[in-house]
């Protein structure tokens, strides 16, 4: 697998993997219509945004690394009691 791929398929480095997966399930199970797959989409969109808004906030504070670790980002998730996307 080439390196790039792997690093899409690392969870440390990929926070929405689950939401990335769940929308190429859709696209197959439906035949590449994509707008039965909109709502994957719009969940995978939003993952994208909350980690992102998460990476930025911990560049201006100084934390590395930016992104936290898949472990981390189960305690934030766990802390907030609720999935925020």
């Amino acid at each position: 697998m080439p390196l790039v791929a792997r690093k899409l398929r690392d969870p440390d480095i990929n926070p929405c993997l689950s939401e990335s997966d769940a929308s190429t399930r859709c696209m197959d199970e439906n035949n590449y219509d994509r707008e039965r797959c909109s709502t994957h989409f719009l969940k995978y969109k939003n993952c994208r945004r909350f980690w992102n808004s998460v990476m930025v906030k911990r560049r201006q504070n100084g934390v590395q690394p930016p992104m936290p670790t898949a472990a981390e980002r189960d305690e934030i998730l766990g802390a907030m009691g609720k999935m925020p996307y």
